[in-house]
């Protein structure tokens, strides 16, 4: 049976690496946009993706555990490529590139969630900043969402 401190770093790892996928695919998504607003805004969830990160490690290292290193899981790596192919026949279309935004953070919410279930084997501190983190996560979700629709 894993311990407390186990499996707390095993979400915080999965987390760690979730929010690899984010900045990532908010980066490739400034590399696709033209309009300013969306630049400025994917930079914002893009550096809220690293601020998590830095966050979660923080906890990890606590326990004297290891963190997950800087990389991405494979899904994310299918992702970009995805939004690539995509976007590359419709280059800087809106609607395109914010609809590949919110499939990234229905993902990440979807991690989250899965993190939350589990919250009753996590460190009080780790389930806490989960929570507050994936708070946050639904707002870009939804402030997402709200754009892609108004495109």
């Amino acid at each position: 049976m894993e311990t407390t401190i186990e499996k707390t770093t095993e979400v915080l790892n999965d987390l760690i690496i979730i929010n690899n996928d984010r900045y990532q695919g908010y980066q490739k998504a400034i590399e696709q946009v033209e309009d300013t607003d969306l630049k400025d805004f994917f930079s914002f969830y893009s550096n809220q993706s690293k601020i998590y990160n830095a966050e979660l490690r923080s906890l990890v290292t606590v326990s004297d555990e290891t963190p997950a290193p800087d990389e991405t899981t494979l899904s994310g790596k299918v992702y970009r490529a995805w939004m690539d192919i995509k976007n590359s026949v419709d280059e800087g279309n809106r609607k395109k590139i914010l609809s590949s935004c919110e499939y990234g953070e229905d993902v990440a919410k979807r991690a989250y969630e899965d993190a939350l279930e589990d919250r009753d084997q996590l460190s009080p501190q780790a389930a806490e900043m989960i929570q507050q983190q994936y708070n946050e996560l639904l707002k870009a979700h939804n402030e997402v969402k709200t754009l892609r629709d108004s495109a």
